[in-house]
Protein backbone atom coordinates (compact mmCIF):
# COMPACT_ATOMS: atom_id res chain seq x y z
CA UNK A 1 0.00 0.00 0.00
CA UNK A 2 1.27 3.53 -0.82
CA UNK A 3 1.36 5.97 2.05
CA UNK A 4 -0.60 9.18 2.09
CA UNK A 5 2.86 11.24 1.43
CA UNK A 6 4.80 9.28 -0.66
CA UNK A 7 1.02 9.33 -3.05
CA UNK A 8 1.01 13.14 -2.78
CA UNK A 9 4.85 13.27 -3.56
CA UNK A 10 4.14 11.57 -6.92
CA UNK A 11 1.05 13.26 -7.81
CA UNK A 12 2.76 16.66 -7.25
CA UNK A 13 5.48 15.10 -9.66
CA UNK A 14 3.17 13.89 -12.13
CA UNK A 15 2.17 17.33 -13.33
CA UNK A 16 3.86 20.52 -15.31
CA UNK A 17 5.01 23.00 -12.47
CA UNK A 18 6.07 25.85 -15.26
CA UNK A 19 4.37 28.25 -16.98
CA UNK A 20 3.93 26.24 -20.86
CA UNK A 21 2.61 28.20 -23.92
CA UNK A 22 1.74 25.38 -26.14
CA UNK A 23 1.11 25.26 -29.50
CA UNK A 24 -1.04 22.41 -30.07
CA UNK A 25 -0.09 21.40 -33.43
CA UNK A 26 2.11 18.78 -35.29
CA UNK A 27 5.78 19.34 -35.60
CA UNK A 28 7.65 17.07 -38.38
CA UNK A 29 10.81 15.26 -37.24
CA UNK A 30 13.05 12.51 -39.46
CA UNK A 31 12.16 9.44 -39.12
CA UNK A 32 15.51 7.97 -38.29
CA UNK A 33 15.64 10.84 -34.89
CA UNK A 34 12.07 9.30 -34.19
CA UNK A 35 13.29 5.65 -34.55
CA UNK A 36 16.88 6.37 -32.50
CA UNK A 37 14.38 8.01 -29.58
CA UNK A 38 11.73 5.20 -29.51
CA UNK A 39 14.76 1.95 -29.39
CA UNK A 40 16.56 3.78 -26.67
CA UNK A 41 13.57 4.58 -24.77
CA UNK A 42 11.88 1.12 -25.02
CA UNK A 43 15.83 -0.35 -23.69
CA UNK A 44 14.73 2.48 -20.43
CA UNK A 45 11.38 1.36 -20.12
CA UNK A 46 12.61 -2.66 -20.15
CA UNK A 47 14.89 -1.66 -17.65
CA UNK A 48 12.31 0.07 -15.26
CA UNK A 49 14.13 3.28 -15.25
CA UNK A 50 10.66 4.76 -17.40
CA UNK A 51 7.30 3.83 -16.39
CA UNK A 52 4.51 4.37 -14.44
CA UNK A 53 3.86 3.76 -10.80
CA UNK A 54 0.58 1.65 -9.56
CA UNK A 55 -1.13 4.74 -8.75
CA UNK A 56 -0.73 6.08 -12.37
CA UNK A 57 1.53 8.17 -12.08
CA UNK A 58 4.67 8.01 -14.99
CA UNK A 59 8.37 8.72 -14.99
CA UNK A 60 11.16 9.35 -16.91
CA UNK A 61 11.23 10.97 -20.52
CA UNK A 62 14.28 11.25 -23.22
CA UNK A 63 15.24 14.19 -25.20
CA UNK A 64 17.43 15.13 -28.40
CA UNK A 65 18.52 18.32 -29.56
CA UNK A 66 17.18 19.59 -32.31
CA UNK A 67 18.28 22.75 -33.71
CA UNK A 68 20.18 24.95 -31.28
CA UNK A 69 18.62 24.98 -28.06
CA UNK A 70 15.61 23.49 -28.97
CA UNK A 71 14.75 20.02 -28.37
CA UNK A 72 12.75 17.11 -28.75
CA UNK A 73 11.04 15.43 -25.54
CA UNK A 74 9.05 12.67 -24.82
CA UNK A 75 5.45 14.27 -23.93
CA UNK A 76 3.94 14.26 -20.71
CA UNK A 77 2.00 11.52 -19.23
CA UNK A 78 3.30 9.03 -21.25
CA UNK A 79 5.98 7.04 -19.50
CA UNK A 80 3.04 4.43 -19.05
CA UNK A 81 3.64 3.24 -22.51
CA UNK A 82 6.10 1.35 -23.91
CA UNK A 83 5.94 2.20 -27.65
CA UNK A 84 5.63 6.26 -28.68
CA UNK A 85 4.40 7.44 -31.92
CA UNK A 86 5.84 10.55 -33.10
CA UNK A 87 2.70 12.40 -31.94
CA UNK A 88 3.94 11.11 -28.33
CA UNK A 89 6.70 13.82 -28.70
CA UNK A 90 7.34 17.51 -28.10
CA UNK A 91 9.51 20.18 -29.26
CA UNK A 92 10.28 22.84 -26.80
CA UNK A 93 10.98 25.48 -28.86
CA UNK A 94 12.18 28.14 -26.01
CA UNK A 95 12.25 29.02 -22.36
CA UNK A 96 13.51 30.98 -20.10
CA UNK A 97 14.73 29.49 -16.26
CA UNK A 98 14.15 32.69 -14.28
CA UNK A 99 10.31 33.24 -15.03
CA UNK A 100 9.70 29.33 -15.09
CA UNK A 101 8.41 29.38 -18.64
CA UNK A 102 8.63 27.13 -21.54
CA UNK A 103 7.35 26.75 -25.19
CA UNK A 104 6.88 23.83 -27.09
CA UNK A 105 5.05 22.51 -30.07
CA UNK A 106 2.99 19.48 -30.69
CA UNK A 107 0.05 16.77 -29.83
CA UNK A 108 1.70 16.07 -26.52
CA UNK A 109 2.70 18.69 -24.01
CA UNK A 110 6.29 18.74 -23.02
CA UNK A 111 7.85 17.01 -20.29
CA UNK A 112 7.31 18.37 -17.19
CA UNK A 113 10.83 17.69 -16.71
CA UNK A 114 11.59 20.04 -19.93
CA UNK A 115 13.59 22.60 -17.30
CA UNK A 116 15.90 20.33 -16.03
CA UNK A 117 16.63 18.76 -20.14
CA UNK A 118 17.01 22.28 -21.23
CA UNK A 119 19.23 24.11 -18.77
CA UNK A 120 21.95 21.37 -19.84
CA UNK A 121 21.05 22.26 -23.44
CA UNK A 122 21.75 26.03 -22.93
CA UNK A 123 25.03 25.28 -20.76
CA UNK A 124 27.00 22.89 -22.98
CA UNK A 125 26.39 23.28 -26.72
CA UNK A 126 28.12 19.68 -26.90
CA UNK A 127 25.10 17.79 -25.06
CA UNK A 128 22.98 16.30 -27.72
CA UNK A 129 20.77 13.84 -25.08
CA UNK A 130 19.25 13.97 -21.94
CA UNK A 131 17.95 11.25 -20.14
CA UNK A 132 15.83 11.46 -17.27
CA UNK A 133 14.81 8.03 -15.03
CA UNK A 134 14.02 7.12 -11.84
CA UNK A 135 15.36 4.39 -10.05
CA UNK A 136 15.51 4.13 -6.26
CA UNK A 137 18.58 1.56 -5.61
CA UNK A 138 20.70 3.67 -8.18
CA UNK A 139 19.55 7.12 -6.07
CA UNK A 140 20.10 5.39 -2.96
CA UNK A 141 22.96 3.92 -3.85
CA UNK A 142 24.79 7.17 -5.36
CA UNK A 143 23.38 10.31 -3.62
CA UNK A 144 25.90 12.29 -2.24
CA UNK A 145 28.84 10.04 -3.86
CA UNK A 146 28.02 11.03 -7.47
CA UNK A 147 27.14 14.87 -8.24
CA UNK A 148 24.11 15.55 -6.47
CA UNK A 149 21.81 18.70 -6.63
CA UNK A 150 20.36 20.27 -3.59
CA UNK A 151 17.70 18.19 -1.48
CA UNK A 152 16.06 21.17 -1.25
CA UNK A 153 15.37 22.15 -4.87
CA UNK A 154 12.03 20.48 -6.15
CA UNK A 155 11.78 18.43 -9.80
CA UNK A 156 10.54 20.94 -12.42
CA UNK A 157 11.55 24.22 -11.02
CA UNK A 158 14.35 26.89 -11.84
CA UNK A 159 15.88 25.99 -8.50
CA UNK A 160 16.51 22.01 -9.80
CA UNK A 161 17.39 24.05 -13.20
CA UNK A 162 20.41 25.92 -12.04
CA UNK A 163 20.90 22.74 -9.59
CA UNK A 164 21.83 21.11 -12.81
CA UNK A 165 23.47 23.59 -14.78
CA UNK A 166 26.28 23.48 -12.04
CA UNK A 167 26.97 19.53 -12.72
CA UNK A 168 26.86 20.00 -16.88
CA UNK A 169 29.82 21.52 -17.70
CA UNK A 170 31.20 18.54 -19.07
CA UNK A 171 30.28 17.31 -22.88
CA UNK A 172 28.87 14.01 -20.83
CA UNK A 173 27.44 12.91 -17.85
CA UNK A 174 25.26 11.75 -14.60
CA UNK A 175 23.89 13.98 -12.33
CA UNK A 176 21.67 12.56 -8.97
CA UNK A 177 18.37 14.81 -8.08
CA UNK A 178 18.51 15.01 -4.40
CA UNK A 179 15.08 16.83 -4.14
CA UNK A 180 13.81 14.50 -6.34
CA UNK A 181 13.64 10.93 -4.87
CA UNK A 182 14.81 8.41 -7.43
CA UNK A 183 15.37 11.06 -10.05
CA UNK A 184 18.53 10.41 -12.05
CA UNK A 185 19.85 12.08 -14.99
CA UNK A 186 22.74 10.93 -17.74
CA UNK A 187 23.54 13.14 -20.63
CA UNK A 188 25.94 12.99 -23.27
CA UNK A 189 26.70 13.35 -27.32
CA UNK A 190 24.62 10.90 -28.41
CA UNK A 191 21.93 8.56 -27.20
CA UNK A 192 24.66 6.21 -27.14
CA UNK A 193 26.93 7.88 -24.85
CA UNK A 194 24.41 9.02 -23.07
CA UNK A 195 22.28 5.71 -22.17
CA UNK A 196 25.92 3.78 -21.94
CA UNK A 197 26.48 5.91 -18.77
CA UNK A 198 23.23 5.25 -17.36
CA UNK A 199 23.60 1.57 -17.59
CA UNK A 200 27.33 1.24 -16.42
CA UNK A 201 26.83 2.99 -13.51
CA UNK A 202 23.09 0.82 -13.33
CA UNK A 203 25.47 -2.30 -13.60
CA UNK A 204 27.66 -1.36 -10.87
CA UNK A 205 24.56 -1.65 -7.94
Amino acid sequence: MISPSLKLRRMKEGYIKFNLNWNQKPFDFSDDDYMALNSYRKKLFDLGFIGQYPDGIGFGNISIRYQQNQFIISGSATGGLKDLKKEHYALVTGFDIQHNHVTCKGLTKASSESLSHAIIYDANPKVNTVIHVHHKDMWNCYLMDLPTTNRKAEFGTPEMALEIKKYAHQSSGIIIMGGHPEGIITYGKSLVEANTILVNYYNKI
